[in-house]
């Protein structure tokens, strides 16, 4: 990969960018919470050749709700579980509003 093909993916939510001590940082969290929501497999950092944990955009959006609910007094499995369940709720109103918008594209004109 040369450098002009890196600086073009810095645009990429997916793009692993982030060690694990800067997403830490810029989360205001230790690095232990981070190895925590991965154990508890809300997200899946990427590991360099070297095998060291790199996050994404993405998935630093993702770590910072999971803080904002366990700085609200929830445990962090429940967080977890809590952030799955919105995602799940978010796609399936997804799916229904492009069901309906086919279903009224694909109705017959009502008569007069």
């Amino acid at each position: 990969m040369t450098a002009d093909d890196s600086y073009g993916r810095l645009d990429d939510d997916d793009y692993p960018a982030y060690t694990m001590g800067r997403a830490a940082e810029m989360l205001g969290t230790t690095q232990g919470f981070l190895r925590a929501i991965g154990e508890a497999r809300l997200i899946t950092p990427l590991r360099s050749e070297g095998g060291h944990r790199r996050y994404s955009r993405y998935q630093l959006r993702i770590a910072a709700r999971a803080r904002e609910l366990v700085d609200q007094g929830t445990p962090i499995e429940a967080a977890c579980r809590i952030i799955v369940l919105e995602d799940q709720l978010e796609e399936a109103q997804r799916i229904n509003a492009e069901y309906r918008r086919a279903a009224e594209d694909s109705a017959p004109p009502a008569a007069a």
